[in-house]
């Protein structure tokens, strides 16, 4: 069964004047096969020949092949950059001819052409590729942290009773208790300089803006020292 979204290994089974057809066996029927335009088909490629590529819908919703490699897959998260606004929504710059769909019913705040968001890549009700800026559910749990290690992530979501939710890594669940949101904390910014003070049984990560106090203590005072040499003492 082909797999939008994904990227697979399939084969030439059919050679036209515009592309080669591709399908997952030879006699796969027609609607699992699927057209890989002539200008992306590699040079010398014949029938029976294995191609990686990734399934989306081209701009007449048809099932469509390409080898280029997009900045995202289905279920994926990362940071993209929005080209435009339309009527009903934003297009991002994932990589591939056709831009990808942000609906506003999917954005947690308006985003504007230049900004970078953090999206996943899902599939809406009408079977196409859209991405959403909801991407709780799409982070993972790590072990890879532990308590004291400095990390940096996205900011994707403020909630007043928790506190700032943070991508680590663009990959993995992390939240900035709100006793812990020192400074200005934008949603959409990339934050450095976290530090890790617990890991949960599930693998999420609470984190703090600032340094363990004795280290604070030294970051603080020359910032107060700054400030006094500015206004001249």
């Amino acid at each position: 069964m082909l797999e939008i979204g994904k990227r697979q290994l399939l084969t030439i089974v059919k050679k036209v004047e515009f592309g080669v057809y591709l399908a997952k066996e030879q006699e796969a029927d027609p609607e699992e096969k699927v057209l890989l335009p002539r200008k992306e088909v590699p040079e010398n490629a014949q029938p029976g020949d294995e191609i990686e590529v990734f399934l989306y819908r081209d701009s007449k919703d048809r099932m469509i092949a390409t080898v280029r490699q997009p900045k995202l897959s289905l279920g994926e998260v990362a940071v993209l950059r929005v080209k435009e606004n339309g009527k009903i929504g934003a297009f991002l710059d994932w990589g591939l001819e056709k831009d990808l769909f942000l609906p506003f019913k999917e954005q947690t705040y308006r985003v504007r052409p230049g900004d970078s968001c953090l999206v996943a890549l899902y599939i809406d009700k009408s079977s196409r590729l859209c991405a959403t800026m909801n991407v709780y559910k799409y982070l993972k749990g790590t072990t890879q942290y532990k308590r004291g290690d400095m990390v940096q992530g996205t900011a994707y979501q403020y909630i007043e009773k928790f506190g700032m939710y943070v991508a680590v890594d663009d990959m993995y669940q992390g939240l900035i208790p709100k006793k812990e949101c020192y400074g200005v904390l934008n949603v959409g910014d990339t934050l450095t300089g976290l530090r890790v003070t617990n890991v949960t049984a599930d693998g999420r990560l609470e984190l703090a803006v600032r340094e363990v106090g004795y280290l604070q203590r030294d970051d603080d005072a020359a910032k107060i020292l700054e400030t006094i040499e500015e206004f001249d003492g």
